[in-house]
């Protein structure tokens, strides 16, 4: 079977909720959200791990143009956060336009009929002039192939597909990765756990959250004066964002002292034990890696039934995880906090331009795009959330919400001018990502050898290396002179 729509967009996660919502603001109704899940919300919907929670402040982690007023803490959980994403879906009636259990497998562009033939993986198929992707980048859980994985004996889960079928009171757990997941599940689960091993492959840099409640007080202001609630997203998105993390970003030495400063006085406070600091240390630039935002992690690993490894892992056997080291460390369950195939843009889908080329070729070298949307030949495809969006700065919403009018506007554009299609420049793209690497060459991501933002060779795929200002005027307008363009 086969139905037509003039856009189709695949995820109804925050990034395809903000695209309906515009499109409908727009007046603009003849489009469908492809979801592969039974429900919406992404992010939020699949990451339920205790403790789950953003590190963008609420008032930023929500659109501009349906700021939420009623946020109950400064950095809000999992719940509030897909709760806030399905009341937006729900007010802008946007589940009628939703498919659900409509996994997406591949896309081909049909050249004479200037449309994109989508696949489904119950055979479906649905024709559309334009292909919108809403997928992000941290949607597939990276599990390490280490040595043995098979061979446990008890549960094992990864912290994106948490179990809660599994008991962990009482229980022995491992949890293999540190980073921004554990640091939030860690704290929730030791006071259940008999005992908790936590298995660090390298430190993060850790800086004060002072999450707190909102008092009633400022609800009732914020639903008295909406204006409150976005000068609130607006105070936050520049000086949290813009103001504060922009030039750690790019290595303002000040700026990067201060913060360096600043973390290790947390450390200091929180961990007494010289060792165990030393263990928690980094050895790379602060925002070299994502910096995280935790108040309870440190005393976590303070607790007696806790402890830190960072002799590495050889194998994990039947009982256990055994360490480099040769110690064996006893586990009834192991949960997996170790992040997400976020290099891997668009997988596994496999995505067919004009003429036949096919992305993932065009891809082999690393994900690029130009202003991180479209890829030449690929007519009428936009990434939302695409290459070198991704921020270690500020909200991705911000971005999100930019892409969004720029894709509007190019639509507008080329209804006023009866065109079918537009497809990027190569010429333009490339002198586009020669710039990018450039300016991404003296950004701080480039200081460390490792990390989710980037490929073994080192090219950095994921990140923005501007501010969101800079990345919001360039999007200001669809300039077609940018794309070959047709009838």
């Amino acid at each position: 079977m086969t139905t037509t729509t003039r856009i189709a967009v695949i995820g109804a996660g925050h990034s395809g909720i903000c695209m309906g919502m515009q499109l409908k603001r727009a007046g603009i109704h003849d489009f469908v959200i492809l979801e592969k899940g039974a429900t919406l919300g992404g992010t939020w919907r699949d990451n339920t791990y205790p403790g789950a929670s953003c590190d963008a402040p609420s008032f930023l982690y929500s659109f501009s143009f349906a700021q939420k007023t009623d946020w109950s803490r400064r950095f809000a959980w999992q719940s509030e956060l897909l709760a806030y994403a399905v009341e937006c879906a729900v007010q802008s009636d946007l589940l009628r336009h939703t498919r659900f259990n409509a996994e997406v497998t591949a896309a081909s562009f049909d050249d004479s009929r200037s449309l994109w033939r989508i696949t489904l993986s119950s055979g479906e198929t649905v024709e559309a002039q334009f292909l919108v992707t809403g997928v992000g980048q941290l949607h597939r859980p990276a599990v390490p192939a280490i040595a043995g994985r098979d061979s446990f004996a008890g549960a094992q889960f990864h912290s994106a597909r948490w179990d809660h079928g599994v008991d962990l009171a009482g229980k022995r757990v491992a949890v293999i990765g540190n980073a921004a997941s554990a640091v939030q599940f860690v704290p929730q689960v030791a006071p259940l756990a008999a005992q908790l091993i936590v298995f660090q492959r390298s430190a993060n840099w850790l800086m004060p959250r002072k999450d707190r409640l909102y008092s009633p007080r400022l609800h009732r202001w914020m639903a008295r004066w909406p204006w409150l609630a976005r000068a609130r997203h607006q105070f936050q998105w520049f000086f949290f964002g813009e103001m504060q993390l922009t030039p750690l970003m790019k290595q303002v030495r000040v700026v990067q002292w201060l913060a360096t400063l600043k973390s290790k006085m947390h450390l200091r406070r929180q961990v007494k034990d010289p060792v165990l600091r030393a263990k928690l240390t980094p050895d790379y630039p602060i925002g070299a890696k994502r910096v995280l935002f935790n108040d309870d992690y440190y005393p976590t690993l303070n607790r007696s039934n806790v402890r830190l490894v960072t002799d590495g892992i050889e194998r994990i056997e039947p009982e256990g995880v055994r360490a480099r080291s040769g110690e064996f460390f006893a586990a009834d369950v192991i949960i997996y906090a170790t992040g997400f195939q976020a290099t891997d843009f668009l997988a596994p889908m496999a995505i067919t331009g004009a003429g036949g080329r096919r992305l993932r070729e065009e891809w082999q070298a690393g994900a690029h795009a130009y202003l991180g949307m479209t890829v030449s030949g690929f007519p009428n495809l936009f990434m939302l959330y695409g290459p070198n969006t991704n921020l270690g700065h500020n909200s991705i919403l911000v971005m999100i919400e930019a892409q969004v009018g720029y894709i509007l506007d190019a639509i507008r554009q080329m209804d006023a001018r009866k065109l079918q299609r537009l497809d990027v420049r190569r010429t333009v793209m490339e002198a586009y990502n020669d710039s990018l690497r450039k300016d991404l060459a003296k950004s701080v991501w480039a200081a460390d050898k490792q990390s989710w933002y980037k490929l073994a060779d080192g090219t950095i795929t994921n990140n923005w290396p501007h501010s969101t200002i800079r990345y919001r005027k360039l999007l200001r307008a669809a300039d077609l002179g940018a794309y070959d363009v047709g009838g």
